[in-house]
This record gives structure tokens, sequence and C-alpha cells, in this order.
């Protein structure tokens, strides 16, 4: 697609156009088949682990928006997929080095041309956000569209790290839970119910300062 039409494709919101970019979801999940996935989320208390190893350890490692990693020992180093919702420039492009762009946002606007165009890129369907959106009663966060979205795959397991429901706010910015538009105790609450019904899933929890 060239760069006017997809511009074009943006503004008129053509989320067919957009779609023709990505590989279908079937065969992205299909890449999960009996494999060990981590998914590192972004909260600042994984920077006080040493869970960098075991993440690593991982068939594939899954990372989320600007991915911090401030220490090989606590985040690891690899990242083969990225969960975007916005865009990033091309020097934190650059840091993260993805092998697989996933777009997981609803909001089409921020998409950029060359995320959309790179190899394996993935489109998020707005139907699937819509109805989580639903289940949740708020805006779903894009680390928990991931867990939705891997846990449909044949993988063999699923450990989520970084994840505290913001408990300990995020490595990339200062807000706190009442300055974002997510609920993350209803996060929290459909992790929790996923944890008991799917012995796939696993989190590991982290010791919050103080």
């Amino acid at each position: 697609m060239t760069p006017l039409r997809f511009i074009a494709a943006r503004l008129l919101r053509n989320d067919a156009m957009l779609s023709s970019l990505s590989v279908p979801q079937g065969q992205l999940l299909d890449r999960l088949a009996e494999r060990s996935v981590a998914l590192v989320g972004n909260a600042r208390a994984l920077r006080d682990s040493r869970q960098g190893a075991a993440i690593d350890d991982h068939d594939l490692v899954v990372r989320i928006n600007l991915a911090p990693m401030p220490a090989p020992e606590s985040h690891g180093t690899r990242t083969d997929w990225l969960g975007l919702a916005t865009r990033l420039p091309r020097a934190e492009l650059a840091r993260i080095k993805p092998g697989r762009i996933l777009w997981m946002s609803h909001k089409r606007k921020r998409l950029d041309y060359r995320s959309a165009h790179s190899p394996g890129f993935y489109l998020h369907p707005l139907a699937d956000h819509q109805a989580l959106r639903a289940e949740l009663g708020a805006p779903p966060s894009t680390g928990l569209m991931l867990i939705e979205l891997l846990l449909r795959g044949d993988l063999s397991r699923l450990d989520l790290y970084g994840f505290d429901f913001f408990a300990s706010k995020s490595l990339t910015g200062s807000r706190g839970a009442d300055q974002v538009p997510h609920d993350f105790d209803a996060e929290a609450a459909w992790v929790a119910a996923r944890l008991t019904a799917d012995p796939r899933l696993h989190l590991h929890r982290l010791r919050l300062a103080g």
C-alpha cells in the first residue's frame, strides 16, 4: 500500500483496507503452538527483581509499548513481539528491535506507515477490543488485551512478569491509576479468574516497596 493510500485509509477509518496489511489472527496464533511465552509488563516494581534470565528463557518474549529494559537482570533482553497502542519513534524501535509488531489499539489514527508495513504485522480486530471493553466495563489496557489474545493460542505456558495492576505505577510515566482510562481492579479480577480456570497462565507477583 502506498503512503498516500495508507493515510487515506486512516483518515477515512477504512478498517478493511488497514486490515489487509495484517497477518490473519489464526496465523498469528498458530505461531504459539506448544511454546512457552513471557509477557512482560511495565510495572516499576519489576525493576527491583531478578527475573531477566527467566524471561529470556521462554520460547517467545512479548513486550508492551515503550518496553523499558533498564537492566538485563530484571527485564531480560529479547523482544520477539511488541504490542503497541502508541506510535514509537524510530530510535525506540531500534532500541527494542521487535521481531514482530502487534497493533492492539482501536485508535487507528495513531498507526504509522512503518509499523503497518513491518514483517509479520498484526492489527487487532476492533470487535475483539469492543468485546473485552464490554466485559470489563472500561477500556482494556494493552497488557490485558495481549493476555486475552495469547491465551487463545495453543501455547504451553504464559508467564506474566511486570504486572501489578498499577500498584507501583509504570516505568514509562508518572501517572497514577486514577489518571488513566483503565479499571485496574477489574483487570486484576479478570486475570485472577483466568489463573483459576487456565493452568497455562502464571502470574509472577512483585514485591512492592514499603
